[in-house]
């Protein structure tokens, strides 16, 4: 017993080949690579050989017991040499192969032409040795058919002989094609194609899953079904005793049928094992992706549907991760920039404060800050709303960097005009090669003078409303975005005092630039209703009436742009 299962542990070892390129190949191991394809080969001619002589010498016409003696030395040459030429050629045809596989076993590298013409022997290899063995028994056929009529044998016999040998040549061309197949994909492939990629080797042949599993009807039900109605269609008694010839098909009958059912569950397994295993890794892997493993792989085996559906499978698990990976970091981004903005509304008598930001994106390059140009309550306060050009992660460094030089610069003394005059000639510096630039509105208000004073940077006007005489106005004057020309003369406008209830709206065009699901503008008038209508209430009561408003309006359309306002209100 324990022998037995030593036995069979030899013989697994010895038939169980190397299929993972991480691991060192052992001299062993080279061989087995090097020769299992020729040995495939090998085997599918020597089954096929078994067949034709089961085929011709049992049951139907067969030739003469004189004949077969004379064409036994014949055929037994003819066998030799076609073995020979099937090894020849199956040696120079696989020299980049074996090359390939010697180099890697001793650590060496291979030239890009050797590997790239191994990769493309290594797929035709199943196509070409198929052709070989296939047009080998058609000339067989041919052959023997002439040797035997050459011998005197009747014509029911020379038919025989030929489509025995036309049909044998169906099946071993079958068989090869499978086996080496599943010898190239399960073992030898991926020793040449890790990262996959097969389906975009060039110059090579592919065939679709749909003809391998024609050529499997073809080998497992109409060969064997054209071989029994020849056998019976050639099986005519003549001057044999009827009951001789009954015995014959019989007996001719139950070999062949056990023989094709043996073939054809060989051939069955090979092509399962070439469609599930490859199947079951892709189900495996996408359940993997679905539950977050993005760096689980398919090993890709084939150059036809399955194989690239393997590669689309694995580069969008690197694509996915890449995805992913930046959401996260989109996701950081986000909760950076958000925390550059004011995180709470400043508290300064005779102010109302308010803002808000809704970004398109996970990023953007709206911005508005209030700054305090020193801790008490009675400061001056700054307030700037600004829109960065364009969207995404390069628009919110860029706020985030104007920001940083906006704050740094209100720290010191000088006028708005100063300030906005030095961020300028700064953020000059910094996007003059990018084409990148930002608009901005900037004021400062003193809250005991009700002092305002105000500079407009390309940004639209700032809404001024009085609600004791019910009027608008812009707050406009001349002025360009930042970043455009480090030698703008910046000027500063005035409008004193802020009475009590009047208000400011500070916006970005997002806000009245946005649309609904009709391709509608949402536009100025709703922001001067609301104003109109709800200058009673507070400076968030009004702006969280404004960004309902504009819900409404939208309905679940699309944000396109990011939308940032900014609401101060005077009071006693």
């Amino acid at each position: 017993m324990a022998n037995s299962r030593q036995n069979f542990s030899t013989l697994k070892i010895f038939f169980s080949l190397p299929n993972d390129p991480s691991k060192p190949l052992t001299r062993f191991d080279l061989i087995q690579l090097q020769n299992w394809m020729l040995i495939g080969v090998l085997l599918a001619n020597t089954v096929a050989h078994i067949l034709m002589g089961n085929l011709i010498f049992r049951g139907g016409p067969i030739p003469s017991a004189e004949s077969r003696q004379l064409v036994s030395p014949i055929s037994g040459a003819f066998n030799l040499f076609f073995g020979i030429v099937i090894v020849v050629f199956a040696l120079i045809y696989e020299r980049p192969i074996r090359r390939a596989l010697n180099d890697i076993f001793h650590n060496r590298t291979t030239s890009h032409e050797t590997i790239e013409t191994a990769r493309r022997r290594l797929l035709n290899e199943p196509f070409y040795m198929m052709t070989l063995n296939l047009c080998i028994w058609i000339f067989a056929g041919f052959f023997f058919a002439y040797i035997n009529k050459g011998f005197g044998e009747p014509q029911p016999v020379v038919a025989r002989v030929f489509l025995v040998c036309l049909n044998t040549g169906l099946i071993t061309a079958v068989m090869s094609f499978f086996l080496l197949e599943h010898i190239s994909q399960r073992y030898v492939a991926r020793f040449f194609f890790p990262e996959g990629g097969l389906y975009n080797t060039s110059k090579t042949i592919r065939i679709r899953i749909v003809i391998r599993f024609l050529a499997l009807l073809i080998a497992c039900n109409i060969i064997p079904l054209l071989s029994f109605i020849q056998l019976s269609y050639l099986s005519k008694p003549g001057s044999q005793d009827p009951g001789v010839v009954l015995q014959g098909m019989r007996a001719a009958i139950f070999t062949n049928s056990i023989f094709f059912i043996v073939v054809g569950l060989s051939v069955t397994q090979f092509v399962i094992a070439n469609f599930a295993v490859p199947l079951k890794e892709i189900i495996q892997t996408l359940k993997d992706i679905r539950r977050g493993n993005f760096d689980r792989r398919i090993i890709v085996r084939s150059n036809d549907e399955i194989g690239y559906t393997g590669d689309v499978i694995n580069q969008m698990a690197t694509e996915l991760k890449d995805r992913v990976r930046m959401r996260q970091s989109l996701a950081l981004a986000r909760e950076v920039q958000q925390n550059l903005l004011p995180a709470v509304t400043p508290q300064i008598k005779g102010l109302d404060i308010a803002g808000s930001s809704i970004y398109c994106d996970e990023t953007g390059g709206d911005y508005y800050d209030f700054i305090i140009s020193d801790g008490n309550e009675d400061a001056q306060i700054g307030v700037a709303i600004g829109d960065v050009s364009g969207h995404g992660i390069s628009s919110a460094l860029l706020m985030a960097a104007v920001r940083s030089s906006l704050r740094q610069r209100s720290s010191l003394r000088g006028s708005a005009a100063d300030i906005i005059s030095d961020v300028n000639r700064q953020l000059v510096q910094d996007v003059e090669d990018s084409g990148q630039f930002v608009t901005m509105f900037y004021l400062t208000v003193d809250p005991r003078s009700k002092h305002l004073q105000y500079v407009r940077a390309g940004h639209d006007p700032a809404i001024f409303y009085d609600p004791n005489t019910d009027e608008f106005e812009e707050l406009g004057g001349t002025g360009m975005a930042l970043g455009v020309d480090k030698d703008w003369n910046v000027e500063a406008y005035t409008k004193t005092p802020l009475k009590n209830g009047q208000i400011i709206f500070l916006g970005t065009d997002g806000f009245w630039e946005a649309r609904n699901l009709q391709g509608e503008m949402f536009g100025k008038e709703p922001i001067y209703d609301i104003l109109r209508n709800k200058s009673s209430l507070t400076a968030n009561e009004i702006l969280n009436a404004m960004i309902e408003s504009l819900k409404s309006f939208q309905k679940g359309a699309k944000i396109e742009d990011d939308i940032t306002s900014v609401i101060i209100k005077s009071t006693d």
